[in-house]
């Protein structure tokens, strides 16, 4: 298994169950095994007298039901193969796409047969599963691949050299089925190794096809067993440790704007695994990442040729790496290649790239695949890359283009769409709910707070909900200098970068100036004051690649600040003046990022008097106030929560959809800088 994953539970079939549910359970099986199955690939069957029921195209096979299942006419697939197709490979495919279609057998459900139908239907058992396992693809990607099978398999493996998927390789594959009958007697072997693609197994029950392809999954792991080992690429050489972290947050966020094909930036996630540094930092990697690509899906989730990039001197400035990064783009360009989903950095690692995470994510699976098949490939004998005539089939194929639009998520959608946000103080109260709202608005977001658990926690309940590896939870703690690089560097790490800071985390401590322990004044400025320039002073950097890379591109920094820091506070002097200061930092850092693009705005909010700041029962401020006596005759919390309410024109605390209509002004215009935005319900009236 491939590190981090975890293998599904082997299906049991019951007496009694129906060929769909079989199906099903065994597309789920395999579709959940990324030793089987990534991204979109892979396909499943099953024989129902003159049914064929085969999996939509778009559909994942890891979450398929039986609605999931197209039904076509046996007969009129069969009759297909007894048509010569047009020798343009255009009308071929578009008859094919046609004659498909017309064999469905429920067309008014609106689902398309997979492109692998008629191969399916060619097989003379009751269940096909198809799979691209990256351990048979060592074989079927290896220069030796026709010669190693037939000494591991025999006669229980039939190989098809590669053809254009399809129609050509369902008509390949009838013939050399026909031929292994003459020279076998047996009408199938049960499995067939398709050069370059990947494996077909068959059976009469699901039983049969799980032994046969427990079979042949366990003679290739013996078969690389005994094969030579060593470092697959040559010898690894790595950047020092300082080197690469610098590298990594230049890169990340110029690749962001560098690939960005609109206005929102790309998402980009970076792998230094021991797999990824094999190539990365092996002596023939170069040669290696220039062959292309090695199977259809590779083209499909990563585009056919990765961008390969070097660094210079250790000291390269950030202009100069941006500049050299755009050159690189450019060459990949000019050579009439498709904008790259995947950038290999020489000794540092890889970067994949998409609209959102899950596309980023997906591209980075399936290269970090495509390694470990060259790997080997290699020890087997040698690698075969797709030719230019199979690449470029692939390229232009509609089968594969229609099957990336039903399978790709909804992106774009949402106030906060295609941004990538840090929102600090975010495991609970204004932040969680401020982190929460930009998820739901289309944002990815990293939750930072000093309370792992909490912020783990929040984020994992974000993700859940939104999917697609949308929140993540960084433990940060704002007042110090290197837990706050820590976690800008990991949100580097998974995202690329990020568009909007919104600075959140702060405390609150009430007390006289007359008896407020200076320890507790100390806390609250390091917190809400020296927290903020720390945060600033860490995102600043990343931004400003961003900008380098794409120079219209606006970011954004909005500190959530106080009605507090507009006026005074009653025994509230450490609070209150860290809020005021605040406002002077707003200030002065729009001054200086202005000419990075960078728009920085305090937003400030009246008492939120429903959150956990004020409702805490130990350490609320209700609690606090009604301890310090600042609100004078009060005798119950409720008596200091009516007192505030009645302070506001407009009746009621501040909430959560206030503030955030604040933060979207902020991040949504395009001409202010430096302010202060009071939502306080008229209880601050600014002049």
């Amino acid at each position: 298994m491939q590190s981090g994953s975890k293998e599904p539970a082997r299906p049991r079939f019951a007496p009694g169950t129906s060929p769909l549910e079989a199906l099903v359970s065994l597309s789920r099986y395999y579709g959940g095994n990324p030793e089987f199955v990534l991204a979109g690939g892979g396909n499943t069957s099953v024989k129902v007298a003159d049914t064929l029921y085969v999996k939509a195209s778009g559909r994942a096979l890891t979450s398929i039901d039986e609605k999931g299942f197209a039904a076509l006419d046996r007969r009129a697939l069969s009759a297909l193969l007894e048509t010569g197709p047009p020798a343009a490979a255009d009308q071929r495919e578009k008859q094919f796409k046609e004659a498909i279609l017309a064999a469905r057998l429920e067309p008014e459900k609106g689902l398309r047969p997979s492109v692998e139908c008629v191969l399916h239907n060619v097989l003379p058992e009751k269940f096909v599963v198809h799979t691209h396992a990256t351990l048979v693809n060592m074989v079927a990607c290896c220069t030796e691949g026709e010669r190693i099978a037939g000494e591991i398999f025999g006669d229980d493996c039939l190989w098809i050299p590669y053809v254009d998927p399809g129609f050509v390789l369902a008509v390949t594959l009838a013939k050399a089925l026909k031929a292994y009958k003459a020279r076998t007697g047996r009408t199938s072997p049960g499995v067939v190794v398709m050069q370059n693609h990947g494996l077909v197994v068959s059976g009469e029950t699901p039983e049969d096809v799980l032994k046969r392809t427990d079979a042949v999954i366990s003679k290739v792991r013996g078969l690389l067993e005994g094969a030579s080992g060593g470092e697959p690429f040559g010898a690894v050489t790595s950047l020092e440790a300082a080197q690469a972290r610098r590298l990594i947050e230049i890169i990340g966020p110029a690749l962001r704007g560098l690939l960005a094909e609109q206005d929102a930036l790309k998402v980009v996630t970076f792998d230094d695994s021991a797999l990824v540094m094999s190539l990365a930092g092996g002596r023939d990697a170069s040669a290696v990442a220039a062959g292309g690509p090695l199977t259809p899906d590779q083209i499909v989730y990563c585009g056919a040729f990765a961008v390969w990039f070097e660094c210079a001197a250790e000291d390269e400035s950030p202009e100069d790496i941006v500049w050299r990064l755009r050159e690189a783009l450019g060459a990949h360009k000019a050579a009439g290649r498709p904008a790259p989903r995947v950038v290999i950095v020489k000794g540092l690692g890889m970067f994949a790239a998409g609209d959102d995470f899950a596309a980023a994510e997906t591209a980075r699976l399936v290269w970090v695949d495509a390694i470990r098949v060259a790997a080997g490939a290699r020890r087997l004998g040698g690698i075969r890359f797709l030719s230019q005539g199979e690449r470029e089939f692939i390229e232009s194929w509609e089968a594969e283009a229609y099957r990336r639009k039903v399978s790709a998520r909804e992106v774009g959608r949402g106030r906060a769409a295609g941004k990538v946000a840090v929102v600090t103080g975010a495991a609970q109260g204004f932040g969680l709910e401020i982190a929460g709202n930009l998820v739901r608005e289309g944002a990815h977001v990293a939750l930072g707070d000093i309370n792992a658990d909490g912020v783990r926690k929040a984020a994992e309940d974000l993700a859940a909900e939104a999917g697609g590896g949308r929140a993540v939870g960084l433990v940060m703690d704002v007042a110090d200098a290197e837990s706050v690089r820590r976690a800008v560097y990991q949100v580097v790490r998974k995202y690329g970068g990020f568009d909007i800071v919104v600075s959140n985390a702060g405390v609150l401590r009430a007390g006289s100036v007359k008896t407020q322990d200076p320890a507790e004044f100390d806390f609250v400025t390091r917190v809400n004051y020296r927290g903020y320039f720390l945060c600033v002073r860490a995102a600043a950097p990343v931004l400003a690649v961003e900008h380098l890379a794409k120079p219209d591109y606006w970011s954004d920094i909005v500190q959530v600040n106080s009605k507090s820091g507009l006026i005074g506070s009653n025994r509230n002097a450490a609070y209150a003046g860290t809020k005021f200061g605040g406002i002077g930092l707003t200030q002065s850092f729009a001054l200086e990022l202005v000419e990075d693009h960078i728009k920085v705005n305090s937003v400030c909010p009246g008492n939120f008097l429903d959150g956990p700041l004020w409702c805490d029962p130990e350490n609320g401020l209700f609690v606090q106030y009604l301890r310090s006596g600042k609100v004078p005759g009060a005798k119950t919390i409720e008596d200091v929560r009516c007192a505030y309410e009645a302070k506001v024109p407009m009746g009621r605390g501040c909430t959560t959809a206030d503030v955030m209509r604040a933060v979207y002004y902020c991040i949504e215009q395009k001409y202010e800088t430096g302010q202060a935005v009071a939502v306080t319900g008229g209880q601050v009236m600014l002049r």
